[in-house]
């Protein structure tokens, strides 16, 4: 990891290319749908993570992409979410944003 974390009064912001890469392919095995699955339907494709209004996107060049769950009774509460997954408890956002 290239970032210097050792200044104390500035926050890491998680913006280094390798670590966002190595998090990203760390992530994907745990995707609750992806579109090339035979399963896949196709109303999910608007109900997508980024799409929710429990979807909160992290800081960062990481948050491009991905976001923590914060539905309470999602499977996924808490968890970091990359935002086309998705799951049965979307909620859509008032007004129609993504991401």
């Amino acid at each position: 990891m290239n970032a210097d974390r050792s200044t104390p009064d500035r926050a890491w912001t998680g913006d280094d290319r390798e670590h966002n890469d190595d998090c990203h392919e760390r992530w994907l095995p745990a995707l609750n749908r992806t579109t090339d699955q035979p399963t896949y339907r196709d109303e999910w494709f608007d109900e997508q993570c980024g799409g929710c209004l429990f979807w909160v996107a992290l800081r960062g060049e990481l948050g491009r992409d991905w976001g923590v769950c914060t539905q309470p009774d999602s499977p996924f509460d808490g968890r970091a979410r990359f935002e086309h997954d998705g799951c049965e408890l979307f909620a859509i956002r008032e007004d129609g944003s993504f991401g």
